[in-house]
């Protein structure tokens, strides 16, 4: 990351060779030459310039489009998930001090009672770029939390592109970048930057679209580079269209990625350079790691550098310029400690001369007064070869206020007098890796395990 801010505005960072290079997604392709030469804003851009706008667009491939634009024209902009309930909205408009909307849903943030609203176009329009000069916009991003209203993160584009050019691709060539995120998430959001800024092309998915079509339109695309969490890679292991994917470099982030999914990726993509990576939408990019193992050196704490790691009871903190600027809104709370550390709220264990993620502070299962990390228990059950994913959560217990239970989904169906076998051997292999506690009282075998719109499980089930 540069010691000094750079004051050129996204448009201004796209690089070169803008007519070979695209964002696509399944109904359209768009040249990064039309964005950068062109306006989607309908010839009111003026309008929004120095305002705070809301970009609330059906497709993420609209949503990239208005924010090349907007960047360096307005004052604040908020990338809208798709799912941000409705509940949600009025308090989100207040709290950012939005005062217009971009969206192809007009009528529906009209109700809300926002002064400007801007329809999109479709594509973007031959325009010159008018001559003035950019400001430093806000970039204002929502958390992930699966229930509640969210939080408000802020960040600068300096913060949010810190991390890349970091990394060593496998490919040579110009990249071909997919994420399963939603770019409007942290997640989705690092990826779109990096194919804009580091010299790529990008292939988004499309809203509703079916799993093993969008994989096999990755192939038809030629990607060459993906990411996702734990999460949104199991699902895509169980694809019968995983099969003619041959990407180079993949990544994994978001969730905890134990060793039995970083294996199957191993096996899936022998070729490929595969790795994970820690990040939040409050501490920013963090690290990444190579070396196929789950988990991360120990030496990563507290060593000096552009990001700097401390644990503190447990839970691992993270102090970097590429953190957020601070939550946003009436009564919003501070976001660093007095040394500008990030409470992450991932807990970590250190074993030998590694730190392992056990799981969040919030999740705890307690079991008659003993802690359970329902993460950890997952990493010891995916360990069987028949597993494809499970799902840890907390049943009531009128002895020990609760036990564990565990959701499992196999990586194939199983005639129903295999299954109190397999049951049988998921536990005796928590038996040799965790404390009596920990071992599932239960484990039911499901079709499917439930993943959040930001590709994470959903763990608020009872």
């Amino acid at each position: 990351m540069p010691s000094q801010p750079d004051p050129r505005p996204l448009v201004a960072r796209l690089g070169q060779r803008l007519a070979e290079r695209s964002l696509s997604d399944a109904s359209r392709t768009v040249t990064l030459a039309a964005m950068a030469g062109g306006t989607v804003l309908g010839g009111r851009a003026d309008d929004l310039a120095g305002r705070a706008v809301l970009i609330a667009t059906a497709t993420q491939l609209g949503a990239a489009m208005a924010l090349v634009e907007l960047d360096g024209l307005v004052r604040r902009l908020l990338l809208a998930p798709p799912d941000l309930a409705v509940e949600h909205r009025a308090a989100v408009i207040e709290d950012a001090g939005i005062d217009a909307v971009v969206t192809d849903d007009p009528e529906a943030w009209q109700a809300l009672g926002v002064g400007t609203v801007i329809a999109p176009d479709i594509s973007p329009v031959p325009a010159p770029r008018p001559d003035r000069a950019s400001v430093a916009t806000e970039w204002l991003m929502l958390t992930s939390g699966t229930t509640g209203r969210p939080k408000i993160v802020a960040h600068t584009l300096d913060a949010l592109t810190g991390a890349i050019g970091g990394d060593a691709p496998s490919a040579a060539a110009a990249p071909v970048w997919a994420t399963f995120y939603d770019i409007r998430r942290y997640g989705g959001l690092q990826i779109l930057l990096r194919a804009l800024i580091a010299g790529g092309s990008l292939v988004l998915s499309a809203p509703g679209e079916d799993l093993a079509a969008h994989i096999a339109r990755l192939v038809r695309c030629g990607v060459t580079h993906i990411s996702g969490t734990p999460s949104h890679w199991r699902k895509a292991l169980m694809s019968s269209a995983i099969g003619s994917f041959r990407p180079g470099y993949v990544r994994l982030s978001g969730e905890i990625a134990d060793q039995a999914v970083l294996d199957g990726l191993r096996q899936t993509f022998p070729e490929a350079s595969i790795g994970h990576a820690y990040a939040s939408t409050e501490a920013g990019v963090g690290f990444a790691v190579d070396d196929g193992l789950e988990g991360f050196p120990a030496h990563y704490v507290g060593r000096p550098g552009p990001v700097e790691m401390k644990v503190v009871y447990g839970v691992l903190h993270i102090r970097s310029r590429r953190a957020a600027l601070g939550y946003v809104g009436d009564g919003a709370s501070a976001l660093m400690d007095a040394d500008g550390f990030v409470d992450t709220g991932d807990m970590v264990e250190r074993r030998g001369d590694r730190y392992h993620f056990v799981g969040r502070r919030g999740g705890i299962i307690n079991v008659g007064g003993l802690k359970v990390h329902p993460e950890e228990v997952e990493a010891a059950i995916n360990r069987h070869p028949l597993v494809r994913m499970s799902r840890v959560k907390a049943r009531k217990s009128p002895i020990t206020g609760s036990i564990v239970v565990a959701d499992v989904v196999l990586t194939r169906p199983a005639d129903p007098t295999e299954t109190a076998a397999i049951k049988a051997e998921i536990l005796a292999g928590c038996r040799d890796t965790l404390p009596g506690h920990k071992i599932p009282a239960m484990i039911a075998i499901v079709p499917a395990i439930e993943v959040s719109p930001s590709g994470k499980l959903v763990r608020n089930v009872a």
